[in-house]
């Protein structure tokens, strides 16, 4: 067997094929065709959807909160009979027994969408607003009110529609500053 040859660290070479193959791949990848930048017109459809979205959450949100809060501040509390109940439901309506409106049949208003689970000829307790009479909700949820699904949700959709959207303009924006050619753009490193 011969000795190997002594070679200093940085005095390395590579063999001749390789090199050859990096400057291809080099020249290869400044041919590669550039990204496409997200169109104006999608980040303004997804900011719109995120001002959509938000709209509606402010539609499921305050007329449900403002109900409780008003019933809070000014309702009177009123033993009901439950009279009637839709099977989907569309509705609940009871009749009061006890106050100075008793006997008298009303609607139980919806709190965002929802109705309490109860069944015919049950008692409940409601409170209703003495100004208005048809505003009529469950003490129950007077005091406690329920988890507004609706709202969560499309809040939770409009916040994902606006870090699409702030995604999406930050991609723009970085593919649109690194084309080459372009005045004030800054040239890729070669």
């Amino acid at each position: 067997m011969s000795k190997k040859k002594w070679r200093p660290a940085n005095g390395y070479q590579l063999p001749p094929h390789v090199d050859r193959a990096r400057q291809a791949a080099s020249r290869a990848a400044e041919w590669k065709p550039r990204p496409k930048p997200p169109q104006r017109r999608v980040i303004l459809t997804m900011f719109g959807m995120s001002l959509l979205c938000l709209g509606m959450t402010a539609a499921f949100w305050f007329p449900a909160h403002a109900l409780a809060e008003d019933l809070r501040s000014r309702g009177v509390t009123s033993a009901a009979t439950v009279v009637a109940v839709d099977s989907n439901p569309k509705y609940v309506k009871v009749r009061l027994i006890s106050g100075p409106r008793a006997g008298e049949e009303v609607k139980v208003s919806d709190y965002a969408g929802m109705y309490p689970d109860v069944h015919r000829d049950g008692a409940m307790l409601v409170t209703y607003d003495a100004h208005q009479p048809a505003r009529v909700l469950s003490r129950a949820w007077v005091e406690d009110p329920p988890a507004n699904l609706p709202a969560y949700g499309t809040s939770a959709l409009s916040v994902l529609c606006l870090s699409l959207t702030t995604v999406a303009v930050i991609r723009r924006l970085r593919i649109m500053r690194s084309e080459p050619g372009r005045p004030g753009r800054a040239e890729p490193v070669r």
